[in-house]
């Protein structure tokens, strides 16, 4: 759109009583990140982009950018952190995704595993038997990222996060 790569994040079709459908979407811009919303008319004509998908293995961060390596062919790719939604959450040796433009190999973005396991690392202390309660607490996990969790996680618990919401989703036993 506009010259620009852009991804659909969500659309709604229109149908009003009176005059034509349309189309309200959230459009993400892939080079700056900025999410904007857009109409489109019934009939609107979009240029269609061809890409691939590919899963590299996260080696290890640099400065502002990520470096990943082609599980197949052992090609190293590096990628700038806007093109991660959270990098917060990459953990090293961890299988993501990585979207190419077909036509010139460029990689536009990074799709993290939808939950990782990590380690609490610190939290306050919580309170036992206390799980009645839908009440969260701050907690730093091994990857360096903050999320809320339940008060009955402890320093040194394995929790499962997911990384599109950035959310506590279940404490794993051992």
């Amino acid at each position: 759109m506009n010259g620009k790569l852009c991804t659909v994040k969500e659309f709604l079709h229109v149908k009003p009583g009176k005059g034509p459908a349309f189309v309200r979407t959230k459009l993400k811009y892939i080079e700056s990140g900025k999410v904007v919303d857009h109409t489109f008319s019934a009939g609107h004509k979009i240029e269609v982009v061809r890409i691939e998908t590919r899963s590299y293995q996260y080696l290890y961060q640099e400065g502002d950018g990520f470096h990943f390596m082609n599980t197949e062919t052992y090609e190293q790719v590096f990628i700038n952190a806007n093109m991660i939604d959270t990098p917060e959450f990459l953990k090293e040796g961890a299988i993501c995704t990585i979207v190419f433009h077909a036509e010139e190999e460029m990689p536009l973005t990074v799709e993290l595993p939808a939950y990782i396991e990590a380690e609490v690392t610190y939290t306050e202390p919580g309170i036992k038997g206390d799980t009645a309660t839908n009440t969260l607490k701050p907690a730093t996990i091994d990857t360096g990222a903050e999320i809320r969790v339940p008060l009955f996680i402890d320093t040194g618990d394995k929790i499962k996060v997911d990384t599109r919401k950035g959310e506590y989703s279940e404490r794993i036993k051992d």
